[in-house]
């Protein structure tokens, strides 16, 4: 990939419209697969789980298809190959607990940032764009974890997958984010790695830009129905202060 400084142009048209013709005022950006890779976070606090329960570890390239959907998703996903149907339900809440508690002791400690995160971030503030974080992981790993690479400083707003009644692809997130930072839907971007962040944008009335180096479940970024595709954080800080 070209450095994301030679040109602030998508990697990729969106399929509907051309962000350059908002007034962008406020960022709603995900968390995993689009600030920080954490997929071997997530891979070892499974396997502590599974070595809990007696059940064959999990791979990398397994929980890369999981991630996304929040953490009772993510377990319930990883406990049906395992489990036959009605011991995997019986096993739910253990399994869950045990994940949270090593998920706590891991959080941060395998994952890493990706490039131009923190710069994108800081275009954007520059830019005087207000920003939100808004994830389908549970809100004070969340917050850990932000702190723990110091970006935690950057959002006005952190609302995780707990936050709310709905979590994304459900619009609730990103509106109410929008209402916490007082900015019309229509006048804000979110940003993110999966087809969740788009749909939820787009149910919500947001533009919506992907990332090309997070999980979506394991599909191809080019099937996330976004208004555009970035290499990184700061191009689209750099496309969204255009004006077409």
């Amino acid at each position: 990939m070209s450095p994301a400084s030679d040109s602030a142009q998508p990697l990729a048209a969106g399929p509907l419209r051309d962000i350059r013709q908002a007034r962008i005022a406020a960022a709603l950006i995900d968390l995993d697969g689009t600030m920080v890779d954490t997929a071997r976070d997530f891979c070892a606090a499974l396997n502590a789980m599974l070595t809990r329960l007696g059940a064959r570890p999990i791979e990398l390239t397994e929980v890369l298809t999981y991630i996304g959907k929040g953490s009772e998703h993510l377990i319930g996903a990883v406990l049906a190959p395992r489990f036959a149907q009605a011991q995997a339900q019986a096993l739910f809440q253990q399994a869950f607990d045990t994940y949270q508690a090593e998920y706590a002791r891991i959080n941060g400690q395998f994952s890493s940032l990706y490039p131009q995160v923190e710069a994108g971030l800081a275009a954007m503030r520059s830019a005087d764009i207000k920003l939100a974080c808004v994830t389908n992981k549970p809100r004070r790993f969340a917050l850990e974890l932000l702190r723990h690479y110091g970006l935690l400083d950057y959002f006005s707003v952190v609302y995780g997958g707990d936050s709310w009644p709905q979590k994304k692809p459900h619009p609730q997130p990103m509106l109410e984010a929008c209402r916490a930072l007082a900015v019309a839907p229509a006048h804000a971007v979110a940003i993110g790695d999966s087809e969740n962040d788009a749909l939820a944008a787009r149910a919500a009335g947001l533009w919506s830009l992907a990332v090309p180096y997070g999980y979506n479940h394991g599909q191809s970024v080019q099937k996330i129905p976004a208004d555009g595709i970035v290499e990184n954080l700061l191009q689209a800080a750099q496309l969204i202060a255009q004006r077409s």
